[in-house]
């Protein structure tokens, strides 16, 4: 059996005031167009449950045989469709229950009803979905809620649903759960004020307490004809000034919890939806799902504790220290010891790679191939993780290099600028020390070493012998670059047994 956990709101929503009847709701009816509908012909029950005295249902039993549609504003804040509807009323009080009936021409005849309950049960709301939610009886403030807006519990979600989730708010296909298919960066709506919104949940007069900045945000398919909708590609911005409201929590068997706001409030952005799957919940975050069935997607939000929504102090920086470290790589290994990382380089470029010419002064069975593509500046690197390159004894690099005569040396490509001369793919490698710390302007403080005109079709060893840098402390990265760099000329090479040492 389902639990129904429904509470008041101080303002008594119009319904179809707000939301007029579709006229698909009257597709299961095959009669044609009725006389008029009258009051003297609509009724409805009210029987308490065998749950509780409190939670009541409500039927109507007017008996009609031709087309209709049936709305019930159930005077706690919740409102229902259909024939049957059923509200709980932790609260003692009374409540005014209002069923509108709907005929095909427009036509409506209302039948309300003043619905007494005796005493309170609290009990009736004392559930983890919703103690978690409002901070539980004892909180008359309530908890708010804001969006996780740094993505503080982003992994923590995907990693408890198993899903793709990949921020804040996000889409995907319809009943994935997920953000297969866009998910909200850290911070990235700032600009359209989502992020003023708060979301109160409190027992004190059951509320939901909306506050944002005057503007509302959802889909343009759905939010098209709100009071100042401007379109922003699949967006739209209207106004909106949030307000005071009720809720329902339904907690249907083997389902998630269902968060229900009335129509005419939106949890910040508006997915033509306004039930809301709980799949994830704590103290403090949980994660909302929408089904849009207008636009046939997934919509998952996810929300924190207001005190939780911090940005994340940023990493503090590493201090590397100087360190002699030698460093060898031989390419017979399946993991390597030096983690090279390919910047702009072709396909082919692996290791480790059958060696193209086993024979004197390798003949070992691994090595590494390097493709260099048509990029203007291909090339490997090895960037140092905790400490900087002392060069004081560290500073030779010996490395075998094996060059193809069948490279096109002779044809001229296109070039990065005037300002390179060279234009030809050429045998020749260069290994340039770096400070990675300067990013993409690395090259101006760099050491550079060239070997060129280097004998084709024959394993060669040849020797960077760095020591006269031995006075520099800044260097954290080797880059390794054959064929000359700013040009768009492509080549095949290999490299087998590097070393950086004494």
């Amino acid at each position: 059996m389902k639990k129904i956990y429904t509470y008041r709101f101080f303002t008594l929503l119009a319904i179809c005031a707000v939301a007029a009847c579709s006229p698909q709701e009257f597709d299961d009816y095959s009669m044609g167009t009725p006389d008029g509908i009258t009051p003297s012909q609509i009724s409805f029950s009210v029987t308490p449950s065998t749950a509780s005295p409190n939670i009541i249902i409500f039927t109507n039993t007017s008996g009609l045989k031709h087309s209709h549609a049936v709305h019930w504003d159930l005077g706690n804040g919740a409102v229902a469709k259909g024939e049957t509807a059923t509200g709980m009323y932790p609260m003692k009080g009374t409540y005014v229950i209002t069923m509108s009936v709907y005929a095909p021409d427009g036509s409506m005849v209302v039948k309300m009803h003043d619905l007494i309950i005796a005493n309170d049960d609290f009990s009736l709301v004392d559930s983890p979905v919703y103690n978690k939610l409002t901070g539980g009886i004892d909180n008359a403030d309530g908890k708010t809620w804001v969006f996780d807006q740094y993505n503080n519990f982003t992994r923590e979600v995907a990693d408890a649903l198993g899903k793709d989730i990949r921020g804040h708010m996000g889409l995907g296909p319809a009943n994935n759960y997920d953000h297969s298919w866009w998910g909200a960066g850290a911070n990235e709506k700032e600009a359209t004020e989502l992020y003023k919104f708060k979301f109160t949940f409190k027992q004190s007069g059951t509320q939901l307490i909306i506050q944002n900045n005057g503007k509302g945000y959802g889909r343009w398919a759905c939010a098209n004809g709100q009071p100042g909708a401007v379109q922003d590609g699949d967006d739209s911005v209207f106004d909106y000034t949030g307000g005071t409201y009720s809720f329902s929590i339904t907690e249907p068997e083997g389902g998630y919890p269902v968060l229900t706001i009335p129509p005419t409030s939106i949890l910040g952005y508006y997915a033509c939806n306004n039930d809301y799957e709980i799949i994830y919940q704590t103290e403090g975050a949980m994660a909302l799902r929408v089904l849009n069935t207008t636009e046939n997607q997934d919509w998952v939000f996810i929300f924190c504790r207001e005190d939780l929504n911090i940005a994340e102090p940023p990493a503090p920086p590493i201090v590397k220290e100087l360190r002699e470290v030698a460093l060898l790589e031989d390419f017979e290994g399946d993991a390597p010891t030096i983690d090279f990382v390919a910047e702009t380089m072709g396909s082919l470029t692996a290791w480790p790679y059958q060696n193209p010419a086993p024979v004197p002064i390798n003949s070992s069975s691994k090595v590494a191939l390097y493709q260099k593509s048509t990029e203007f500046y291909s090339n490997l690197s090895y960037t140092t993780v905790d400490y900087l390159f002392d060069l004081t004894q560290v500073n030779k690099i010996r490395v075998k290099v094996f060059i193809p005569s069948y490279n096109d040396y002779v044809t001229e490509h296109a070039v990065a600028g005037d300002w390179i001369i060279n234009r030809r793919l050429l045998p020749q490698l260069a290994v340039k020390l770096q400070d990675s710390s300067r990013g993409g302007n690395a090259w101006e403080t760099q050491a550079e070493l060239v070997q060129a005109n280097l004998e084709l079709d024959k394993w060669l060893e040849l020797l960077f012998d760095f020591s006269s840098y031995a006075g520099r402390t800044d260097f954290d990265k080797i880059v390794v670059q054959f064929g000359a760099e700013g040009h768009a000329g492509p080549g095949i090479f290999f490299f087998d047994d590097f070393s950086f040492d004494r």
